[in-house]
């Protein structure tokens, strides 16, 4: 397993994440460096806080036997020959921007890795340097995502379609219970393939990051890695799954204690930056421990040494 050594662990990565966290953002602290690095992950996808609910005023109050106005009916046979248009208008915006938010998210999980396996505080640099990758890795999400959605949406109608035409001259107590207990299946099987493929999306980016391939090259020994050590990996999810309960806490919190600023884009990344630098360096020392392939820091060249300078030469 690649010079795996002794028993791989959970809780010791996350201490060692946090213990990176504090150095990364508190050692020394810096604002500047908190903003560049809130940046990076705003790229990555942590658009801003956790867990937050937002009020939705009421109706106002009635009084008397007041009716509601009566819909236009000649407004909406104006309108009605453009409906087609409009939902095809909307249906490409909606792709359009799935297209884009996908594109950033790759090249930001990239950059965001950078800053906390170098601890630095830059976008240039890295956006430039593991552009191949990120597109890459562009790619794979965007054939994946709608590869997922036609294969499960096809299955969707191929159980649906038989329910029917051949339900039809069936009783409604046969029908009804089939018809459930296969929807359930099939959410259960796009629960499955979603957790499955996000534990192996995921850790692909410090695999690309260190053998600097794409993201075709990464997918099959991420995939094998996971199936080879399952075991330690859901416990992985299970331990994840109990920080993330515990982070929308604190973001609950961190809402109420700043008036819902952090429910703002990038603001919201900013204020809660400890969390997701964390979490982020949490993936990165557990995986390393499966050996030297999977390590970002070994794969980080060390600053050649400076040599000092001589004393000058005496005069003659």
């Amino acid at each position: 397993m690649n010079g795996v050594s002794g028993e791989i662990e959970i809780f010791k990565p996350f201490g060692e994440a946090f213990e990176l966290m504090q150095k990364i953002l508190f050692r020394p602290f810096n604002v500047e460096k908190w903003f560049v690095i809130g940046f990076a992950a705003f790229l990555s996808g942590h658009f801003a806080g956790v867990g937050f609910n937002f009020p939705i005023g009421g109706f106002p109050p009635r009084t008397g036997n007041q009716n509601f106005a009566s819909p236009n009916w000649d407004l909406w046979e104006q309108w009605k020959p453009w409906l087609p248009i409009a939902i095809a208008l909307f249906v490409l915006v909606t792709l359009v921007l799935i297209v884009v938010f996908t594109w950033l998210r790759a090249r930001g999980n990239f950059i965001f890795t950078d800053c906390i396996a170098r601890n630095r505080a830059a976008i240039v640099d890295p956006w430039r340097e593991y552009r191949r990758e990120g597109n890459s890795y562009f790619l794979f999400l965007l054939s994946v995502m709608f590869g997922a959605m036609a294969i499960f949406g096809l299955a969707g109608l191929i159980l649906v379609i038989p329910l029917g035409v051949f339900g039809q001259g069936t009783s409604n107590h046969v029908m009804i219970p089939l018809f459930i207990v296969l929807l359930v299946l099939l959410g259960m099987a796009w629960i499955c393939f979603a957790l499955f493929f996000g534990v192996i999306s995921y850790f692909m980016v410090p695999v690309m990051y260190i053998r600097r391939c794409r993201a075709v090259e990464a997918f099959p020994q991420v995939g094998r890695l996971v199936l080879d050590n399952g075991g330690y990996f859901i416990l992985l999810c299970l331990f994840s799954l109990c920080l993330f309960l515990g982070a929308a806490m604190i973001g609950g919190i961190v809402t109420c204690a700043t008036c819902c600023l952090a429910t703002l884009p990038y603001i919201g990344t900013v204020i809660l930056l400890p969390i997701f630098v964390c979490f982020r360096a949490f993936g990165l020392r557990f995986i390393r421990q499966f050996g030297p392939d999977y390590d970002v820091w070994a794969a980080i060249p060390e600053p050649a040494p400076t040599i000092p300078a001589g004393p000058p030469p005496l005069p003659s």
